[in-house]
C-alpha cells in the first residue's frame, strides 16, 4: 500500500472503529485459548483477538502503519467470534473486525482481476437469486449429465488454484429444476398450529441445499408450526459484512426486513448459523440509520435457529430413532457464539434412540470453513481442519452433525482428506432429524 492509501485507512479507522470498544480490551488473555489461529501459529500474539485489537488501536493511535502485514493478520482471522463469550469486558470483537475490514477494502487499490472477482461474487451473484438459480441449473446438469465424472477422471480440477478439486467433491446432490421452480410460500402445521413462524430460506440454502431447507420445514410442520415463506427475501448479507462490503450488506438487510416485517409471526426461523448471526445483528448493522433502527431491532428479536423451536415444542419427546451409530456434533461458530445456541442441537441428538451421542473435544472450536476462508486462506483452513479431524477420530464418530452449510462442506472435506468416506459421513442436523422421524415411522 502506498502512503496515501495508508493515510486514508488510518482516517477511516479513526472515524469508524469504536475507540471505547478498543480500550475495553484489558489484555487479560482469556480469549487466547479460544482462538484457532493463535493456536495454529505457535501462539503468535498478532494472530490472536487481543493482538488484532492492539493492531487496530495502534493504527488509530498513529503508532502502527496500516500496511500489508496489518491487513494480513485481520484477514487471517476466521471471524468465529469464540473470543466474545469468554471476554470479561464483553468486547464486541466481531464488530471491530468487520469495520476494519470494510475500511481497508474500500480504501485499498485492488488489481483488475480482484475487482472483477469481488464484483461477480458480492454484487452480481449472491444478491441476485435469479443468477443463483442459473448456477443451480448448471450444477444440476454438471452432476446428472456425466460431465462431473469426466472432469474428475481427467484430473482437470487439479490445475485449478487452491483446493477447488477437493471442494468439488463435497458438492451435495443438486435438486431438480422443477423442484427449484416450485418453492412453497405457505406450509400448514400438522394438526393444531402451536406457533406461526416465518422461514428464512436464504440463498445457497434454498438452491444448493434445498433438500435441507425442505427437511427443516417438514420438522417444523410436524412440531406444530404454521410456516410462511415470504418470496421477497434474499441473501442475508453475511458474506458481504465479513468481506468488506458493508454497504451491500445493509441493502440486503433492508430488503429482508421489508419482506418479513408485515408478517404476524412468533419467530423468524432458519437453519444456517452463519446467516442467523447476521440476522440477529441487523440492529447493529443499521444502528446509524434512524429510519431503519427500530425496524431492524424488531426483526432481530424474532430470529431463532430451528433447533430452539423444536426443543421449545418438545420435539425431542417424539420417540425418534436411528440405526446404531456413534454421533458427534460440531458447533457452528456463529450459531454458538453469536446466536447463543449450543444446548438445543445436543438435546435433540441425545434424544434419538439407537445411537450413541459422543461429545467431541473442542467441538466449539472453528472447523476452518468461515464462509470463503477455506479458499482465501487455504493453508490455515486446512491446518485447523486437520486438527478438528483429530478430535473427530478420537470421538470414534461415524456421523458428524453440524448446523451450517459451510461447516457441513468443511467436515465433508475433512472426511475426504482422511480417506474415510466408507466409515464416516457429515450431515446437517435437520437432515439427520428427518431421518430419525422417518425411521421411527417405519419401525
Amino acid at each position: 500500500m502506498n502512503q496515501q492509501v495508508q493515510s486514508e485507512i488510518r482516517q477511516g479507522f479513526k472515524e469508524r472503529l469504536d475507540y471505547d470498544e478498543l480500550m475495553n480490551c484489558m489484555r487479560c488473555g482469556f480469549c487466547l485459548p479460544t482462538c484457532p489461529t493463535y493456536g495454529q501459529t505457535d501462539q503468535y500474539e498478532a494472530a490472536s483477538p487481543r493482538g488484532r485489537i492492539a493492531l487496530m488501536k495502534g493504527v488509530v493511535d498513529g503508532v502502527i502503519e496500516p500496511d500489508d502485514d496489518v491487513e494480513k493478520q485481520l484477514n487471517l482471522c476466521l471471524g468465529c467470534r469464540a473470543c466474545e463469550p469468554v471476554c470479561p469486558s464483553g468486547v464486541k470483537y466481531g464488530h471491530l473486525l468487520e469495520e476494519a475490514r470494510d475500511v481497508i477494502q474500500q480504501k485499498k487499490k485492488h488489481s483488475m482481476h480482484v475487482k472483477v472477482i469481488r464484483g461477480l461474487v458480492f454484487k452480481q451473484l449472491f444478491p441476485r437469486k435469479d443468477r443463483l438459480k442459473r448456477l443451480h441449473y448448471f450444477l444440476r446438469f454438471y452432476q446428472k449429465s456425466g460431465l462431473q465424472r469426466v472432469v474428475q477422471k481427467s484430473k482437470l480440477l487439479r490445475i485449478m488454484p487452491g483446493n477447488i478439486a477437493e471442494l468439488e467433491r463435497t458438492l451435495p446432490p443438486i435438486a431438480s429444476v422443477s423442484a427449484l421452480s416450485n418453492r412453497p410460500t405457505h406450509i400448514p402445521a400438522e394438526g393444531q398450529a402451536r406457533k406461526k413462524v416465518a422461514f428464512f430460506s436464504g440463498c445457497l440454502m434454498d438452491t444448493m441445499f434445498m433438500e435441507t431447507n425442505d427437511a427443516t420445514m417438514k420438522l417444523l410442520q410436524k412440531a406444530g408450526c404454521d410456516i410462511v415463506i415470504p418470496p421477497g427475501q434474499g441473501c442475508c448479507g453475511a458474506l458481504h459484512a465479513h468481506g468488506g462490503e458493508k454497504d451491500m450488506a445493509k441493502q440486503l438487510a433492508k430488503a429482508n426486513i421489508v419482506a418479513f416485517e408485515s408478517l404476524d409471526v412468533d419467530y423468524i426461523v432458519l437453519n444456517a448459523g452463519g446467516c442467523g448471526a447476521l440476522l440477529v445483528e441487523y440492529d447493529h448493522l443499521l444502528k446509524d440509520e434512524e429510519q431503519w433502527r427500530d425496524r431492524a431491532e424488531a426483526f432481530a428479536r424474532k430470529v431463532r435457529d430451528f433447533s430452539e423451536i423444536l426443543v421449545e415444542l418438545q420435539f425431542a419427546e417424539r420417540g425418534l430413532s436411528l440405526p446404531e451409530q456413534v454421533i458427534t456434533y460440531q458447533d457452528s461458530c456463529h450459531l454458538r457464539n453469536v446466536m447463543g445456541t449450543a444446548s438445543a442441537p445436543r438435546t435433540l441428538l441425545a434424544s434419538i434412540k439407537g445411537v450413541h451421542y459422543q461429545e467431541m473435544e473442542e467441538a466449539d472450536h472453528c472447523c476452518g470453513s468461515a464462509g470463503v476462508y477455506n479458499i482465501t486462506e487455504k493453508e490455515m483452513s486446512m491446518q485447523i481442519l486437520d486438527y478438528k479431524m483429530e478430535k473427530v477420530n478420537k470421538a470414534r464418530a461415524q456421523t458428524i452433525v453440524t448446523a451450517n452449510p459451510g461447516c457441513l462442506l468443511q467436515m465433508k472435506l475433512g472426511i475426504i482428506r482422511e480417506g474415510a468416506e466408507e466409515r464416516m459421513r457429515a450431515v446437517h442436523l435437520a437432515d439427520l432429524l428427518l431421518e430419525a422421524v422417518d425411521n421411527s415411522s417405519v419401525s
